[in-house]
């Protein structure tokens, strides 16, 4: 194991180096043929992520024909492949790299590190971070895999189509994977509350649909159709679903039920035998950051008080002078100006809103960035079976080749959930300057490795995307609409109450009921939504305490940056310095920040 201080010293070094100047230095032969073996073999392991890349073509065609194993089996041989690339990495005579080859290798060895962590719990599954349960309203196959095939799995010819009905076959292997992890879970007492429970059979049973309704049966035989393959793919696709997916799908429900009749009502992982080691796992691998519960909780508290003074003045500055701040916030979201109709077409207005928004921001970011993305974004509706439970707005990456944007999807379950003073804020951190800008630009990035365009941090990339709402402000964004700079600092402190909420369920014991009265006694949220965001924390621990830290992390760096160089900062060079080294821990990130800082001073 390495030493970690050595290591971020070295790597700090690194990243001076390499961002004083416009390219990075060739890599190590040895190092590069490494990281491309270890790519590769993760796209073996995880061939859905080839699809995801787009990388699914020439001699990885075969992998379009294939989904992630999720067996035991397939975790075992997970477990054994982390040991072996550490055993590998770490061998490697750091002495003998050049700065930027450090850089990458530190990097990519954190990443096996968190893994190897959480892959010694011999429970739980993941979402968009590391999950306790395999299943819930956010983790397990019957969830993303038909969201998967309709929006991810492309098809443009008869090939594309039979890699699909491949697929769709070990769709139903995977259900019963998925089940089969649940009830080994459950024999160590690791089992969903009863929230979670309800929120799960729920869109279960909405996704257990006959075939001629499952999405994974009308997308293909729409698509295949248009394509001018006929009518065949629809026809064998009903046929696998109903021999194959379904039953799996009736099983499953069946085993979720069975849980449920003896589900509690404890909210956080403490009631577990390891869930607090469990949590202080998922919070480091998140956070990348060596943070305590109890700290995280306390810069949690402390960061609330300072936003919600700073809201206090912009709802005066409006007339807005009685109650509470979060009772005038309520306030706002009652307004029937800021309302869209809860109807098809008020939702449809939502999206173009939002399109419009991120329209309007792209020709004002070369103000802030010497690089933009080559590619194309648009925001999406969250599919209709999933939005119950899904995460009230998220981002996807595009194809490396461009071939599929990158989308920003947003949960309109409850279009009174979205008032219009609310959606800038959050169009800006799904997609410009946020997520799409600053992966769009690891993907582009010709100086990274694959390996390392296809990592990603939740504290370094939920950070930099709630920064970006500060820099949309920055812009003059919100100028012609004083609200919605009122709504990008309730997002602000609705990042803060996260950090509170999430260490107070899973380490000071909350109710689900605590942590919603959290969000709405403080800002005035939405019930709904304060319940959708918990139940989100309560099956995903951690992750949602990324976004505070990292923008934390972040500002501080700009503010050190700023005192340290003086007339000599600009903002573009120290955006470049940020997402020129392409994505990398929080505590790395810093060592990298001052590095630069260092460098620039010299």
């Amino acid at each position: 194991m390495l030493n970690r201080r050595a290591m971020l010293l070295s790597t700090g070094a690194a990243a001076a180096t390499a961002l004083a100047r416009p390219a990075l230095a060739a890599g190590d032969p040895a190092l590069s043929a490494l990281f491309d073996t270890l790519f590769e073999d993760g796209l073996q392991r995880r061939p859905e992520s080839a699809t995801q890349l787009g990388l699914d073509k020439g001699a990885r065609a075969p992998l379009k024909a294939r989904l992630n194993d999720g067996s035991a089996g397939g975790r075992a041989a997970a477990r054994v492949q982390t040991e072996d690339e550490l055993r590998r990495l770490t061998a490697i005579d750091r002495s003998a790299l050049s700065r930027v080859d450090r850089l990458n290798l530190d990097t990519v060895i954190y990443t096996r590190q968190s893994q190897a962590a959480l892959q010694a719990f011999d429970f739980g599954g993941s979402a968009f971070g590391p999950s306790t349960y395999v299943i819930s309203q956010l983790t397990g196959v019957y969830q993303s895999v038909p969201d998967f095939l309709d929006t991810k799995h492309t098809v443009a010819t008869a090939e594309d189509a039979d890699a699909y009905l491949a697929r769709l076959s070990a769709f139903g292997e995977q259900l019963d994977a998925d089940t089969d992890r649940q009830a080994h879970d459950a024999g160590l007492g690791i089992a969903p509350p009863d929230f979670i429970l309800d929120l799960t059979l729920d869109q279960m049973t909405k996704t257990r649909a006959p075939a001629d309704k499952a999405l994974v049966v009308t997308s293909i035989a729409r698509r295949a159709a248009e394509k001018g393959l006929g009518e065949r793919y629809g026809r064998e696709a009903a046929t696998i679903y109903n021999e194959r997916v379904l039953p799996a799908l009736e099983r499953q429900l069946a085993a979720t039920q069975a849980l449920r009749v003896h589900a509690v009502h404890d909210a956080g992982i403490w009631r577990f035998k390891d869930g607090p080691a469990f949590y202080e796992a998922a919070l480091h691998a998140t956070t990348t950051t060596r943070l305590s519960p109890k700290e995280v909780h306390r810069i949690g508290l402390e960061q609330g008080r300072e936003i919600s003074a700073r809201l206090d003045g912009l709802l005066k500055a409006q007339g807005l002078t009685r109650g509470s701040v979060a009772a005038r916030i309520k306030g706002l979201y009652g307004d029937r100006k800021q309302q869209f109709p809860n109807t098809d077409a008020g939702k449809s207005d939502i999206l173009a809103f939002c399109n419009a928004r991120l329209a309007a921001i792209k020709p004002q970011l070369p103000r802030f960035f010497h690089r933009v993305p080559p590619y194309q974004f648009e925001v999406r509706r969250v599919p209709l079976q999933t939005e119950a439970g899904a995460p009230s707005a998220f981002s996807q990456g595009p194809a490396l080749d461009g071939s599929r944007p990158g989308i920003v999807y947003i949960n309109l379950h409850d279009s009174a959930e979205w008032p219009r003073f609310s959606l800038s804020s959050v169009i800006f951190h799904e997609g410009l300057p946020g997520h799409q800008l600053e992966g769009g630009l690891a993907l582009s990035n010709a100086d990274l490795p694959l390996i390392r365009k296809n990592t990603s941090f939740s504290g370094y990339g939920e950070g930099w995307a709630l920064y970006a709402e500060q820099l949309a402000d920055e812009l003059g964004m919100y100028e012609d609409d004083p609200l919605s700079r009122i709504g990008y600092l309730k997002f602000q402190l609705f990042r803060a109450n996260r950090m509170v909420a999430d260490t107070g369920i899973h380490h000071l014991r909350w109710s689900r009921e605590r942590a919603i009265a959290q969000f709405v006694d403080s800002e005035g949220e939405a019930p709904g939504f304060a319940a959708r965001e918990v139940e989100r924390y309560c099956a995903q621990p951690g992750q949602a305490c990324s976004y505070k830290l990292g923008h934390t992390t972040i500002v501080n760096l700009r503010a050190r940056a700023k005192k340290a160089l003086g007339q000599r900062f600009e903002i573009r060079d120290f955006h470049e310095a940020i997402l020129g080294c392409g994505r990398v821990p929080l505590d790395i990130l810093d060592q990298v920040g001052d590095a630069w800082i260092a460098a620039r001073k010299a």
